[in-house]
């Protein structure tokens, strides 16, 4: 007996013979394109793909023909040059000037440099990303700074039109993703923690607080001596007061954001010390924002309290109102599940109305 799986095949075969050739088709094609994921440079070549690194020899009279241009200020010549190593690897090392230079990446990084100055800041972006998997022998330091650069340029400045008419368009998602490119390269206290409050600031600007608070977590948690973490645990404080919907919700979030501000203050009594990367003028600036926050976080500490403390005076009129219908032992134990609510309420926010409230409670329950 034939499967009946080949009987079906077999039928649509003869309805659409099309259909297994599309089906080849189709498998090809994605071979085609999980390939085209393996290799980090794209290749030369139109029907096939050359992805060997380029003769060193033929590399070399590039690299010098490329510098010649640039130096006569014959920058588009230049460019053509030097993007040809973004095409395939190169690993030859030339002498100039008594120093080593490694000519692939050299290259890479020049014609990045070219198009950041052509408002390109995309590709250019693009070109130090490739210098950054590719080239792991390359100055580190010097790609993530660049890159840092670049995509904070892309996220918060106006992008350069194309050919100077020619609107470019911003993408959310896309800085998002190349701030968190950005701390995957460049994991450490040097870059990271820059990386990850942009892409903070970034995604609450684009209504993505659940990014944004993983970012700031990571800020944290990882970094947790950079002078940025006093500005994360404002911003945690902030979004989850934002979350908070009134105390006769959950109070998950007005926990959230109390812890937070709680910890920024034991944490930061004092503006935390000048940054290597911070210039004098910046640091002063940063100490009086930071007192400027410090102000912000007394207060939203104050109103966090005054919510929970409503929240807990609200249980407790509840309780003292409902709770005989409810609680198993209710006539053993009385009032005392109100009390235990309308004092957590006073212990919460002494100062609010919701404890003077409570304390009320409190006198005429024990007064029945």
């Amino acid at each position: 007996m034939i499967p009946k799986s080949i009987v079906l095949l077999l039928l649509g075969f003869s309805l659409n013979p099309f259909v297994l050739l599309d089906l080849g088709a189709n498998q090809r094609g994605r071979a085609k394109v999980d390939d085209e994921k393996v290799h980090l440079f794209p290749g030369t070549g139109i029907f096939f793909k050359n992805r060997d690194p380029y003769n060193d020899q033929e590399a070399q009279q590039w690299f010098l023909e490329a510098t010649e241009l640039q130096k006569a200020d014959e920058i588009s010549d230049a460019l053509k040059m030097y993007e040809k190593f973004t095409k395939r690897r190169c690993d030859f090392v030339v002498d100039m000037k008594g120093s080593s230079v490694l000519i692939g990446p050299e290259s890479i990084y020049r014609a990045a440099m070219i198009r950041e100055k052509q408002g390109d800041w995309k590709k250019a972006y693009d070109y130090l990303q490739l210098i950054a998997k590719a080239y792991v022998r390359y100055d580190f330091d010097r790609i993530s700074a660049s890159l840092m650069r670049i995509a904070e340029r892309i996220a918060t400045e106006e992008l350069p039109k194309k050919w100077g008419v020619v609107p470019r368009l911003r993408s959310g998602s896309e800085d998002r993703e190349r701030l968190n490119q950005i701390v995957e390269f460049s994991r450490g206290p040097k870059y990271a923690p820059r990386a990850l409050m942009v892409l903070a600031e970034i995604a609450l600007k684009d209504s993505k607080d659940d990014e944004a608070v993983i970012a700031l977590e990571k800020l944290v948690n990882f970094y947790p001596d950079h002078y940025l973490a006093e500005k994360a645990y404002f911003m945690l404080g902030n979004i989850h007061k934002d979350f908070v919907s009134g105390p006769s919700y959950d109070q998950g979030a007005t926990l959230d954001a109390l812890n937070y501000y709680e910890d920024y203050l034991i944490l930061f009594d004092e503006v935390p010390r000048k940054g290597t990367d911070e210039t004098s003028e910046q640091f002063q600036i940063r100490k009086e924002e930071t007192l400027k926050r410090k102000k912000l976080v007394q207060e939203g500490r104050n109103q966090m309290r005054e919510s929970l403390a409503q929240s807990k005076l609200e249980v407790g009129r509840f309780l003292e109102n409902y709770g005989k219908y409810f609680l198993v032992r209710w006539q053993e134990l009385g009032n005392q599940p109100a009390l235990q609510f309308y004092n957590e309420a006073i212990t919460t926010a002494p100062e609010s109305a919701a404890a003077r409230e409570a304390e009320k409670r409190v006198a005429d329950l024990r007064n029945e």
